[in-house]
């Protein structure tokens, strides 16, 4: 029996350049992994499982010049500017290691960030995303100060709108927006003749009308018998000529879901010359429901 020399066996480890280490018991490979160079991350996390007949995929987030070690020995190698597919060399044994060096257009030829192929035994990652992070120190501590400034002014603007909220409602709200002049807001009660429930249950309760310097408003109380709620989603206000009125708003605060009656608000700007005569107001909801209320007048 020929006993091969110890100089010999150091001789066959040194043609890939590492020890061969088998992996901790119990080791899988994931098939998809991130490695993310700005975060410094361990050893451990720099490693990549590969393994005789199985490709692994390389994306980078930037065009990248690769180096593998004792690539002349590897099964296949394809590579793209951002995309390296590789399949390693058929004798790779487990926890065989091999250098694969990264450098990214624009470093210089003495850098490049070094990752670990690891041979594994019948597994293999498919797919690694490398990134890196090439903004320097002053870009982060700009992009920083632009995202204080920008807090800043946003607790300003909640601070105004806080400040507007605490100030208004009530009488004072009709007040410093124009809507009440030395008038007051004149009202009336609506006097709707209906005939039966309308479409899908819903049903005239009663009302009222409302005149102010800048708009008319209508409050309608309906009950519902239907089995579904109504909340109203359109409606049109049209004059005894055939006009509609543009620009109706709603308020809903509850939905008309059972017999006792809520209310509907609309709202649309007028003049005082405006909304004159008998109108007709019809309100439905988003499964078209429709209820109108003919001859609606307003102060």
């Amino acid at each position: 029996m020929l006993v091969s020399p110890p100089w010999s066996l150091l001789a066959l480890l040194s043609l890939r350049g590492a020890a061969v280490m088998e992996p901790p018991p119990g080791a899988r490979c994931e098939d998809v992994q991130r490695i993310e160079l700005a975060l410094e991350p361990t050893a451990a996390d720099r490693e990549i499982c590969v393994s005789p007949g199985l490709t692994t995929s390389l994306r980078f987030d930037a065009p990248a010049l690769v180096d593998l070690q004792d690539e002349v020995h590897f099964e296949a190698v394809v590579r793209n500017p951002q995309l390296l597919t590789l399949m390693p060399p058929p004798e790779m044994s487990a926890g065989e290691r091999l250098r694969l060096t990264v450098r990214f257009g624009g470093e210089p030829a003495s850098s490049g960030t070094t990752l670990m192929l690891v041979g594994h035994s019948g597994q293999a990652t498919h797919h690694v995303e490398v990134s890196r992070d090439e903004r320097t120190r002053e870009s982060l501590r700009q992009e920083l100060l632009q995202e204080r400034a920008r807090t800043a002014q946003l607790r300003e603007a909640l601070a105004r709108t806080q400040a507007l909220l605490d100030q208004s409602g009530g009488l004072r709200s009709l007040i410093a927006s124009g809507t009440m002049g030395s008038n007051g807001v004149h009202a009336q009660m609506l006097k709707v003749e209906l005939i039966g429930p309308q479409e899908g249950g819903l049903s005239w309760v009663s009302g009222n009308s409302y005149r102010g310097n800048t708009s008319v408003a209508a409050e309608v109380w309906l009950r519902n018998s239907g089995p579904e709620p109504w909340r109203v989603a359109g409606g049109s206000l049209v004059d005894a000529r055939g006009v509609e009125m543009k620009g109706l708003k709603f308020r809903q605060d509850e939905p008309v879901a059972s017999e006792k009656p809520k209310p509907v608000i609309v709202e649309v700007d007028a003049s005082y010359a405006q909304a004159r005569g008998e109108l007709t107001l019809t309100l439905w909801d988003e499964a078209g429901r429709t209820i109108t209320f003919p001859k609606v007048t307003f102060p």
